[in-house]
């Protein structure tokens, strides 16, 4: 049996959250405050998460990255590969912000988007 504390980042409360599991599965959640603490807790300890902020090339544009971030969170353990993916990404201005740069990521269900627009220059 191991257990697990954590700090609980869904509200401004913070509380502290520890988690005891077995085997990989969860037997008590204790010291969140509300319901959301309890299913950060579970979800951090049986597969993290977490929204994915970089940037691409971008060719002619007005500077030489463009921002960008994926519209939901992808599992933690897939963000090598998918910085593998972003690194391989080019794209070409004039770009708009909220503009799809990769659809589903690594099959995630997240899209990769920018999170400004650029000029051509």
């Amino acid at each position: 049996m191991t257990e697990k504390e954590l700090i609980c980042v869904n509200c401004p409360m913070g509380c502290r959250v520890t988690v005891t599991m077995e085997d990989g599965k969860i037997l008590d959640v204790k010291g969140n405050s509300c319901p959301r603490g309890r299913a950060y807790a579970e979800k951090e300890c049986i597969r993290p998460e977490r929204i994915l902020t970089t940037t691409v090339k971008i060719q002619n544009g007005t500077h030489p990255v463009l921002p960008v971030i994926t519209d939901k969170e992808i599992p933690l353990d897939m963000i090598f590969e998918a910085m593998e993916e972003v690194r391989s990404v080019t794209v070409e201005a004039p770009v708009r912000e909220g503009d799809v740069i990769i659809k589903d990521l690594l099959s995630t269900g997240a899209d990769l988007i920018a999170s400004r627009s650029m000029d051509r220059v």
